[in-house]
């Protein structure tokens, strides 16, 4: 039975319940008036910005590559070493920094040496040359240790400098080539000859025989034009020298030996390999027969290496052979050549011969003969002189480049070992970085050199720089920017990385206010003003004069104070 406590509070309950519910039914029934006004939008209100004092910075963002600056291209001025041939590399250059009397390279044997200097190498420097380029190279071999004057002049001084300088790096100077050497001894005979001349037309004026030498110079050309002809027929009646034809029919052997042995190792390869036939057993004819169990397979691998080996060389051979004849017949075409050239210069004596008999016994005079003599030995000594003053030791146009700074780094190579050197060898950078980019026309206005600026990498490290070069215009309507770090340490790593860079192309000295540029607004006489939020839905306008502007806002001047509140636009 309950007590009158308990029916009190389950009365409570029942009222609380219904009361609850009622409530709730009471907060979703909203009558059509209630439903608009819920509806309606909110009051129109102002969109607003502090005022502030701070400093205001304007930049130019330049995206770019952090990279080694001052990339310069590398080649040769021309041959190495003193012969014309076909100049190729035998050591290609390599990647790193390389210092003043560095090897470069190597060509055809030869060493390519690099030394700082702005005049290019352009031309061999032969003893008595002078010039701003001898002077480059007698500087940079002082700087280098190396007694040499600063003359301007490849004296045997220098010569001397330059010998040692090569010894040193385990090379030679570059001496007089066996053509240079025929040329110097055909000059002397030359000079000879001229002195025999003259003491013979000196003593046939003595003895007054003017015309006796002309007839016997005569019959020796003619002699000396017959032996040329002679030798000329045998060589073309010849296929070979018999040196060469002693070189062809040893690489022929080789040949024939090669195909032998490969014929050899071909046959004992097919043998290993070819299927063997067991021997009947003795119980074959009593017993039922039985199939042979075959053995293992016989290792042939050596003897496969071997008819490899046979034809490769048989291959080598084969190529030596065609080289051998290729040369042999250089050789003969070059020994032709020759030969015609001696027919050719003996005719010319022979008619030189002639017209001197001619002219002998029309004038007649022997002491205008003498004194011809005596011209011609002055002109033979003359050359001979003039030649001996550059004959010696030189330094061939390709064996030094002439760089603008040193020490420098080699960026890329562009030979390798083998190739042909007929254009650009490498490109050398200096040691310090820059970053290379492009801003459109209309910033690029704003951009000056000298401006300072700001590189950011991707790792978010930041690095001060400066403008140091501005381009013109290029085909894509945008101008190339080049910016140098402050600092090089650390870079290193990031070359090649592309990097953002904010060039500073102005800022306030010190701190000043600062509006959103949106807050400016210039009325029909021409000045700016700002509206100004004084109370809730209230503004007033305010008189400014605008300064710097970046980054959206604006620096302004007038009756205004931080913190208050300027009006963007209107709801």
């Amino acid at each position: 039975m309950r007590t009158p406590r308990g029916k009190l509070l389950l009365v409570l309950a029942v009222v609380l319940v219904v009361a609850g519910t009622g409530w709730g039914v009471g907060t979703l029934l909203r009558s059509p008036a209630d439903e608009a006004a819920a509806r309606r939008p909110p009051q129109p209100s102002l969109v607003t910005a502090a005022v502030e004092r701070r400093k205001l910075v304007a930049t130019v963002v330049v995206s770019g590559t952090l990279e080694y600056g001052s990339p310069y291209p590398v080649s040769l001025a021309g041959v190495v070493g003193g012969s014309e041939t076909v100049q190729r590399a035998t050591r290609a250059p390599r990647r790193g920094t390389l210092a003043e009397g560095a090897v470069l390279m190597e060509v055809n044997g030869r060493p390519v040496f690099v030394f700082s200097g702005k005049v290019p190498m352009h031309r061999s420097i032969v003893p008595g040359a002078e010039g701003a380029d001898v002077t480059q190279l007698q500087k940079a071999l002082r700087r280098l240790g190396y007694r040499a004057p600063a003359t301007g002049v490849f004296d045997q001084a220098t010569v001397a400098a330059v010998s040692r300088f090569y010894a040193k790096r385990g090379y030679e100077a570059q001496q007089p080539t066996l053509e240079l050497r025929r040329q110097r001894d055909e000059l002397r005979r030359a000079v000879r000859t001229a002195q025999e001349v003259l003491a013979a037309e000196r003593k046939a004026l003595d003895q007054g025989r003017d015309v006796l030498p002309m007839k016997v110079r005569l019959t020796n050309a003619r002699l000396d034009l017959k032996a040329a002809e002679q030798a000329l027929q045998s060589a073309r009646a010849q296929d070979h020298t018999t040196e060469d034809e002693a070189k062809v029919e040893a690489a022929e052997s080789a040949v024939r030996a090669a195909e032998e042995k490969l014929l050899a190792a071909q046959q004992e390869l097919d043998q290993a390999t070819a299927p063997s036939t067991p021997a009947p057993s003795p119980s074959s004819t009593a017993g039922p027969t039985t199939g042979a169990t075959p053995g293992p397979p016989a290792d042939t691998r050596l003897l496969e290496l071997r008819v490899a080996n046979a034809d490769a060389e048989l291959a080598a051979a084969r190529s030596a052979l065609e080289r051998v004849r290729e040369e042999a017949g250089t050789t003969r075409a070059k020994r032709l050549a020759e030969l015609r050239k001696n027919v050719r210069v003996a005719r010319e004596v022979v008619v030189t011969a002639e017209q001197a008999l001619r002219q002998a016994r029309q004038l007649s005079p022997v002491k205008l003969k003498a004194a011809n003599a005596q011209r011609d030995l002055a002109a033979a000594q003359a050359l001979l002189a003039e030649f001996s003053r550059t004959y010696g030791t030189t330094v061939p146009p390709g064996e030094v480049v002439f760089l603008p700074r040193l020490p420098a780094r080699l960026h890329k190579p562009a030979v390798k070992a083998g190739e042909p050197v007929d254009k650009s060898v490498a490109t050398v950078t200096s040691s310090a970085f820059m970053v290379s980019g492009s801003v459109d026309v209309a910033e690029a206005e704003r951009v000056k050199t000298g401006l300072n600026a700001s590189i950011e990498t991707e790792a978010g490290r930041t690095v001060p720089g400066t403008v140091t070069a501005i381009g013109g215009r290029d085909a894509k309507g945008a101008v190339p920017v080049t910016i140098t770090p402050a600092s090089m340490k650390g870079l290193k790593k990031l070359a090649g990385a592309p990097v953002t860079v904010r060039v500073t192309i102005g800022a306030t000295d010190q701190e000043v206010l600062v509006v959103p540029a949106a807050a400016v607004v210039t009325a029909a006489d021409g000045k700016a003003r700002v509206q100004v939020e004084v109370a809730p839905d209230r503004t007033k306008e305010v008189e400014v004069r605008t300064g710097l502007s970046a980054d959206g806002a604006v620096e302004v001047t007038g009756d205004l104070k931080p913190g208050d509140m300027v009006v963007i636009n209107s709801a």
